[in-house]
C-alpha cells in the first residue's frame, strides 16, 4: 500500500510499505484509520473517480517536467516562462509587506483595492464557470492553448468546436467563424469563443481589424468573446497589441510573464460592468476556488506596476536575440517550416514528414540531444512542436539552441537514431 500526504500543492509519495490491516496512525492532529484489505482494488476503480477529470487531457507540462527530470543535463525550451525575476524595487518593498498582519489574512475576493485602482487607471476557469453550462458549445482555434482546452473539459464543456487558423499567419480563420456562428435552422449557436493574443502556442498575433471582426461576429451571434492577453507586452518588430471592449467581451491578463511573476500566480479579468449579475457570479466562483489571490503576490504586482510598462519593454526587446538564435536552430526543417515569433515567446515548427509523431520526437530530442520542447499534439497540432525562447538568458539559450539544431539536422537527414 502507498500513502500520499499533501502539503500545499506538492504531493509526496512514500515508498511502498507492508502494514497490518486494519491499522491507524497520526498525521499532525488528525487520526487516520486505514483498512488495506481490498484497498488496491477499491482505489483502482475508475468508476469512483470524476468522469470529467478522467476525460480531461493530462497536462502536457506535467509530462514534460517528468521527462526533463528523467534526463541528465537536459535543457528546456519547453515551458512558457521568462528568464527575469520581478523588479528589484518591488521585491524590496515586499520585505516590509511580509511583516504586515494584513498580508497573512484573507483579502477581498475581488482583489486589493489599491491593486484594482492601479489596474483601472492603467482567470480562465472562473470565466468558464460563470459564463458556460455543461452542454454548451464553445469555439477555439488550433493550435490552441492546452490549459484553456482542459479548463473546458474539467468543467463539463465537452462540445468544443476547434476552428482552423490561416496556415501562413496562424491567425484565426474569421470566415470559418462566421459560418460557425451563422443562425441556421435548428443550429445551436456556441456560447463562447476564445482566442489568445498574442498566440500561445503559435507565437502569432491577431491584428486589430481581425480582432474587431471576430468581436463583431460574436456580438451579432449573441455569444461571449474571451481574449487571453497574457502576452500583451510581448510584441516584436514594431507590431502593436490591441484590445477590444464591448458588453460581450471579457479580457484576461496576467502578471506572470511581463513582470517575471510566474510562481506568484496573479492575474486579473477585465469584464463589462454593464452586464447584470456577471460580477456576482465571478465572485462566487472566486470565493469557492482560491477565495482570494495571495496577498503578498498582489502587493508585489502593485509595486511592479509602479515601474510602468517601460520596465517590461526593455526586457522584451532583448528577447529578439533569443528568437533569432532559435530560428537558426530550427532552420534545418526548411524555410517555410517555422511560423510565429511575431508575439509572445514561441515558435511553431512543422516536423519532417518522416518524423511526424511529435510526442516521439520530443522524447527523442530530450533523451538523445538533451533539449526539451512541447509536442504540438497537446495544442491540437500533431506533427508540430512549440519552442519557447523566453526562459533562458542569451548565452544559455545559445547552448540549448546548439543542441536543438544538432537534433533537427539529424532528424531531417537520418531520422530518430537510437544510438
Amino acid at each position: 500500500m502507498q500513502i500520499l500526504h499533501r502539503l500545499d500543492r506538492s504531493i509526496f509519495r512514500c515508498p511502498t510499505v507492508s502494514l497490518p490491516s486494519p491499522f491507524s496512525f497520526s498525521l499532525g492532529r488528525a487520526r487516520v484509520y486505514c483498512n488495506t484489505q481490498g484497498a488496491e482494488k477499491t482505489m483502482a476503480s475508475r468508476a469512483k473517480l470524476s468522469r470529467r477529470l478522467l476525460e480531461t487531457d493530462t497536462p502536457v507540462m506535467i509530462q514534460m517536467q517528468e521527462l526533463f527530470r528523467s534526463v541528465k543535463d537536459c535543457m528546456s525550451l519547453a515551458q512558457g516562462v521568462v528568464h527575469w525575476p520581478p523588479p528589484d524595487q518591488a521585491l524590496e518593498k515586499i520585505k516590509d509587506a511580509i511583516w504586515q498582519p494584513s498580508t497573512s489574512n484573507y483579502g477581498p475576493d475581488e482583489g486589493l483595492p489599491d491593486l484594482r485602482k492601479a489596474l483601472v487607471e492603467k482567470a480562465f476557469v472562473n470565466l468558464v464557470l460563470a459564463l458556460c453550462d455543461p452542454g454548451n458549445s464553445v469555439v477555439m482555434f488550433a493550435p490552441y492553448y492546452f490549459n484553456a482546452y482542459m479548463s473546458f473539459q474539467m468543467t463539463g464543456i465537452t462540445n468544443i468546436l476547434v476552428g482552423p487558423c490561416d496556415p501562413e499567419t496562424l491567425q484565426p480563420d474569421a470566415d470559418w467563424l462566421e459560418e460557425t456562428l451563422s443562425k441556421e435552422k435548428n443550429k445551436t449557436i456556441p456560447k463562447l469563443v476564445t482566442i489568445v493574443n498574442p498566440g500561445n502556442p503559435s507565437g502569432s498575433y491577431v491584428p486589430d481589424p481581425l480582432l474587431r471582426r471576430i468581436s463583431e461576429l460574436c456580438k451579432n451571434a449573441g455569444c461571449w468573446l474571451v481574449v487571453d492577453n497574457t502576452y500583451e507586452y510581448f510584441m516584436y518588430d514594431g507590431l502593436k497589441h490591441t484590445c477590444v471592449e464591448a458588453p460581450h467581451v471579457v479580457n484576461v491578463f496576467s502578471f506572470s510573464k511581463a513582470y517575471g511573476m510566474m510562481g506568484w500566480r496573479v492575474g486579473y479579468i477585465a469584464y463589462p460592468s454593464e452586464v447584470e449579475g456577471l460580477e456576482a457570479q465571478l465572485l462566487k466562483t472566486q470565493d469557492n476556488i482560491p477565495i482570494c489571490a495571495s496577498i503578498i503576490g498582489q502587493k508585489l504586482a502593485l509595486y511592479s506596476l509602479e515601474l510602468g510598462a517601460e520596465w517590461v519593454k526593455e526586457r522584451v526587446e532583448k528577447l529578439t536575440k533569443n528568437r533569432d538564435i532559435i530560428l537558426d536552430a530550427l532552420s534545418p526543417l526548411g524555410a517555410n517550416a517555422v511560423k510565429g515569433g511575431q508575439g509572445a515567446i514561441y515558435l511553431w515548427a512543422k516536423l519532417p514528414s518522416g518524423a511526424s509523431n511529435d510526442v516521439e520526437v520530443v522524447q527523442w530530442l530530450a533523451k538523445r540531444h538533451g533539449v526539451i520542447v512541447i509536442p504540438g499534439s497537446a495544442s491540437g497540432g500533431p506533427g508540430y512542436v512549440r519552442v519557447s525562447f523566453g526562459g533562458l538568458v542569451e548565452d544559455v539559450c545559445s547552448v540549448a539552441a546548439a543542441r536543438l539544431r544538432k537534433g533537427m539536422e539529424e532528424l531531417v537527414s537520418k531520422g530518430m537514431l537510437s544510438s
